[in-house]
């Protein structure tokens, strides 16, 4: 298939015409395959101006999935019920503000133990198993996937059926008849996954919402639809992509693996160089605007390209080289503004235990084939990553 303009990439980097686009006008009018008249932003400046603006470019609960078909009213109220993306203030304002004390710094660090624990088990199977393996399934998808599952009270022994709805969410070459298949099967599991906390509330995230009282069941269904997927998809493709971008810079690698203290700033430069995101939640036009010397219409659907605006040049100078010490960058990989990524802080735990666990586990980790790249998804990254030690 055809991939909108904002979702091509070249392995690591946007694609040439994604930062000929960014360069050359910053701001441009494209029509995606699928018939949609879409404002493309691709300069950082431009990117934080729309997704800090809720009043002026506002939410597109139909544009979910940005690449695929609009939601139809059917779609829509299926899964825009608790999913904060959906929403602008103030009902993001009060989704936002439930959700948040599951994310608190205090609630990251009571999980950090936990998050060693499950990277070291995985590294030990890989061990025992011995080389070659697919760090994908191997490591790349199972770390985020318990953690998720701990964070949520979800069965582990369930995960598999997850991931799979997962990827098939975000797949934009789905038909609008698969896509509305997928989200009747992932809500039909979450409602009974929520009717058990309700009859057992537990010390999971899940739990501490079902007492707090504040969400009725479809609410409660939606946050954990949302969390489920992006707290999994963006990590697990992060760990995968990350990996790869290691290994194919190999004097980054043995700087990270020699110098652990470089962690912190090596994932945020990860998050940049890569940022496995395409694009936010799209938003639409609420008054006539100028933005990036062009002139945008009440109505007028906007796309923020992420990537592109980690590699402007306005941020960086050399945005285009990864570089494990380089200072915090201010990306936005994250997002920015009000919808600014909530699990931002439990992915950085994640990474920061992972890539370092790693690389010191196995010291001769190289390629062992070709990886797969994943263009039709909605978050970017790898099926496949083969590797040997």
């Amino acid at each position: 298939m055809t991939l909108p303009l904002h979702m091509r990439r070249d392995g690591f980097a946007p694609a040439a015409e994604l930062a000929a686009a960014r360069d050359e006008e910053g701001v441009r009018l494209f029509e995606t395959p699928i018939g949609d008249r879409v404002w493309l932003v691709t300069r950082v400046a431009d990117v934080r101006r729309v997704l800090g603006d809720p009043a002026r470019f506002g939410n597109s609960a139909r544009h979910l999935v940005p690449g695929a078909p609009a939601l139809s009213d059917e779609e829509l109220a299926r899964v825009r019920p608790g999913n904060v993306l959906g929403y602008d203030p103030p009902e993001h304002t009060r989704l936002r503000r439930l959700l948040a004390p599951g994310f608190t710094a205090r609630r990251v660090r009571l999980l950090e133990a936990g998050v060693h624990g499950i990277v070291r088990d995985h590294l030990d199977a890989m061990a025992d198993a011995g080389p070659p393996a697919d760090l994908v399934p191997a490591f790349a998808l199972p770390v985020p996937s318990l953690v998720i599952c701990e964070l949520l009270g979800v069965p582990y022994a369930e995960r598999a059926e997850f991931q799979q709805r997962a990827a098939d969410f975000f797949d934009v070459s789905l038909t609008p008849e698969q896509r509305m298949d997928v989200a009747l099967r992932s809500r039909a599991y979450l409602a009974g996954l929520v009717d058990r906390a309700r009859v057992d509330p537990g010390d999971d995230l899940l739990g501490v919402l079902v007492r707090a009282g504040e969400l009725d069941g479809d609410e409660l269904v939606g946050v954990a639809d949302l969390l489920l997927l992006a707290g999994h998809e963006t990590t697990a493709n992060m760990l995968g992509l990350g990996v790869h971008a290691l290994l194919r810079h190999p004097d980054q690698l043995r700087l990270l693996r020699e110098r652990p203290d470089l962690v912190d700033g090596a994932v945020e430069e990860l998050l940049r160089w890569l940022t496995v995101v395409h694009t936010g939640v799209p938003r639409v036009v609420t008054a006539d605007v100028e933005l990036g010397g062009r002139e945008l219409a009440e109505g007028d659907l906007v796309v923020c390209s992420l990537p592109a605006a980690n590699r402007d040049p306005d941020l960086l100078p050399d945005a285009d080289e990864l570089d494990l010490t380089r200072r915090p960058t201010g990306h936005v990989a994250f997002g920015h503004g009000a919808h600014h990524c909530l699990g931002a802080p439990l992915a950085r735990l994640e990474m920061r235990a992972a890539f370092p666990a790693l690389l010191r586990r196995f010291p001769a980790l190289r390629l062992a084939g070709e990886p797969e790249f994943r263009p039709t998804q909605v978050v970017y990254g790898l099926s496949s990553l083969p590797v040997t030690w």
